[in-house]
């Protein structure tokens, strides 16, 4: 398996891509994840053509277990955050 890509990398690719520097490439990728960030953490969600769709999922109240000592113990009620991947990722992934 591959190392994941960097921020580094990703700003140096997403650069060349536009055809600009990686400084505007930067600032480009920072205010899309502030944009992701801010919608998700408001309960919206994101759909980000090609790729999927990020939106935040609530869990209810659980009893889950302590690995260490096996007690039962009651979870409080939670968020998190889930992912959808876009079919089209999916097809060209698969091949």
């Amino acid at each position: 398996m591959a190392k994941p890509m960097t921020k580094t990398q990703l700003v140096a690719a997403l650069a060349d891509e536009m055809g600009e520097d990686k400084k505007t490439a930067s600032a480009a990728l920072d205010a899309v994840v502030a944009i992701i960030t801010k919608e998700v953490s408001e309960g919206g969600a994101v759909t980000l053509p090609g790729v999927g769709k990020i939106y935040c999922r609530e869990r209810p109240e659980r009893m889950v277990r302590n690995p260490a000592t096996g007690e039962q113990i009651k979870k409080e009620a939670d968020k998190v955050v889930k992912m959808t991947i876009a079919k089209a990722l999916k097809d060209s992934v698969n091949g």
